[in-house]
């Protein structure tokens, strides 16, 4: 069998990152969610925690110069030369790499447009209804409900932002997936099964 590469986008409190560590296990799949960011680290020499304060962020840069996070070999951070483009692209070139070991899994970062050229892709993109969002985000990052539904706008509309920018699509319009599921109508388990039979369908699995 071909590998396969199965990129998963997600609204915050979808269930979406559950989902994908599921799939990932049935089909034998390496998963990448945040562990992209170590490999992006070591790529760039950059530290990861610097990659995970921007992560799916656009316009990080201005708050660039009130952090202080040292390079991996004790580099001098202000002499190197970088843009928010050459971050983005350490990480693009850590999915690349990734991707060419075997079966994965990622969980957005634009994966799915970075391994567009690429075969056996499959683009989900798992929504869910607003009040199971903000039940699952309070639970989670212990807020209330006011305040994980500021959580939810904010962070979404960051994450589309960068998402838009460096895709030229619009994250979670249908059109930029191969399947768009609303995991509140069958639950967390029998979505994953769903996606699973779609994934075994279109590659003949």
């Amino acid at each position: 069998m071909e590998k396969i590469i199965i990129n998963i986008g997600r609204q915050i409190g979808s269930g979406g990152r559950i989902i994908a560590k599921q799939l990932a296990e049935e089909f034998n799949c390496k998963f990448y969610d945040k562990e992209i960011l170590n490999l992006a680290a070591q790529e760039s020499g950059f530290s990861e925690e610097f990659f995970e304060q921007n992560d799916e962020q656009k316009g990080f840069l201005k708050n660039l110069f009130h952090i202080h996070l040292p390079l991996i070999g004790g580099g001098n951070f202000y002499n190197n030369t970088f843009s928010q483009e050459s971050l983005y692209k350490f990480q693009s070139d850590a999915i690349h790499e990734a991707a060419q070991e075997g079966n994965c899994v990622f969980v957005g970062r634009t994966a799915d447009y970075i391994l567009r050229d690429m075969k056996n892709v499959v683009n989900v993109f798992i929504t869910a209804n607003i009040d199971q969002r903000i039940q699952r985000v309070c639970k989670r990052q212990e807020l209330t409900r006011n305040e994980a539904r500021k959580f939810i706008k904010e962070h979404e509309s960051e994450r589309a932002t960068y998402y838009n920018y460096y895709t030229g699509k619009k994250w979670g319009h249908s059109e930029s997936y191969d399947l768009c599921i609303n995991s509140s109508i069958l639950g967390i388990e029998d979505t994953e099964k769903f996606i699973a039979d779609f994934i075994r369908k279109r590659f003949s699995l």
